[in-house]
């Protein structure tokens, strides 16, 4: 199934879990002294619906402590605001989509240059990631992963079932990309 059509299937604990393991993956490696997991309240959310606003104004208020203003700590900012407060209905898929694109976009501009970038998201989005580079095809790979996951954990399973699996393989992911912009900075260092 592509991506797509996994969000589109995905039920609402899911999809605020794949938005925060989505967002979780594009922190930059904090600086000295910084939080070092500013998004920490907002898994808890994911396992409780009801604990979701306050573990959302959490994340959101960790995540405003963070030191400098880089571009894609912004747009994690924003994301988060835009998050529904009641983490249900058809605005949590819209969230959840636009943190999926928001990861896909930060892999892509961490992979060597490729003509039609413009174009490469859609299309692994949509289940062809022909062209793609290793790291926007290893994020599809892990979203899809995420959300196939996700779809295992049954309505009688406890609150938490399945999260330390997604934050595992989302931490990975994590690494993955700090690894190769350690490695780009140190190119054009």
């Amino acid at each position: 199934m592509s991506l797509l059509e996994l969000i589109a299937a995905t039920d609402e604990r899911g999809l605020a879990t794949s938005g925060a393991a989505c967002l979780d993956r594009c922190l930059p490696q904090p600086a000295e002294g910084a939080e070092p997991d500013p998004l920490r309240p907002l898994w808890a959310g994911c396992a409780d619906g009801a604990a979701w606003p306050d573990r959302l104004a959490e994340a959101c208020a960790a995540l405003d402590a963070l030191p400098g203003a880089e571009e894609t700590v912004q747009q994690i900012r924003k994301l988060l605001g835009e998050a529904p407060a009641d983490r249900t209905g058809a605005e949590l898929r819209a969230w959840a989509d636009a943190c999926s694109v928001l990861a896909l976009e930060v892999h892509l501009g961490q992979d060597a240059e490729r003509p039609g970038r413009a174009e490469l998201v859609g299309r692994c989005r949509a289940g062809d990631p022909q062209g793609a580079g290793p790291l926007l095809a290893g994020e599809t790979a892990r979203q899809a992963r995420i959300l196939e996951m996700l779809a295992e954990i049954t309505d009688e399973a406890p609150a938490g079932a399945g999260l330390r699996q997604v934050l595992d393989v989302s931490t990975e992911g994590q690494r993955v990309l700090r690894a190769a912009v350690s490695r780009r900075a140190r190119v054009r260092g």
